[in-house]
């Protein structure tokens, strides 16, 4: 069994309300990739392996940090479709999409919650099916050999870790939340498990003048 670091994917546009037109890097989110390749190589970092989801945001950050490592595309590792679902949830609840950081905050865990208690009519995919793919493929990429980055997405981190730790979901939902952009995380092989030992890391951001650059909306 092999160490898993999870990276999620740049700042992506912000102002989306809809999940084309979120999957696309800022000018942010490539400087933030860029960033975390010069770190990643300038402190010597072995990794054999790079996975990457399929959408636009994963492929252009893997692309900004050049690690000269050919990149497997796994649509298993591509986010739950959080535009979709809070449509769906405008129109069949009335709870409406937010228009601030603030309101996200509370919104992203309700959105979880109808979702995995099934009360989202015409959902992309099920929460069971969601958690499913996300465990076989960390299941998979873990088994295969050798040290792998990923990069991916916030809310498909967040759950990672809540299946690894047995988190409720408001717990996982506040976890997605935190994660900052190009930010890293570690699953370690500890017997037979996988275990979280790296959370929320940046350490290519822990510079004056890059503190503004750490985002996570």
């Amino acid at each position: 069994m092999s160490a898993i670091t999870l990276i999620r994917h740049g700042q992506a546009n912000s102002t989306a309300t809809d999940e084309h037109s979120y999957d696309r890097l800022s000018d942010l989110g490539h400087r933030q990739a860029a960033w975390l390749g010069e770190h990643l190589r300038s402190t010597g970092q072995h990794h054999e392996r790079l996975y990457t989801g399929t959408l636009r945001r994963h492929i252009e950050t893997a692309e900004g940090m050049a690690m000269d490592i050919e990149p497997i595309r796994d649509p298993r590792l591509n986010e739950l479709e959080y535009f979709t679902l809070a449509g769906l949830l405008r129109e069949q609840h009335g709870i409406p999409f937010p228009t601030e950081q603030q309101q996200f905050i509370t919104h992203l865990p309700l959105v979880f919650d109808h979702w995995r208690a099934d009360r989202i009519e015409g959902a992309p995919e099920t929460y069971t099916a969601f958690q499913d793919r996300i465990r076989d493929a960390m299941d998979e990429i873990a088994g295969t050999g050798g040290t792998a980055l990923v990069v991916t997405s916030g809310g498909l981190i967040a759950n990672v870790m809540g299946q690894r730790m047995s988190l409720d979901v408001p717990q996982t939902a506040r976890l997605a939340i935190a994660i900052f952009h190009t930010s890293l995380h570690q699953l370690f092989p500890i017997g037979d498990h996988l275990s979280p030992t790296l959370f929320n890391a940046t350490p290519h951001l822990d510079r004056a003048d890059r503190q503004l650059s750490r985002t996570n909306i």
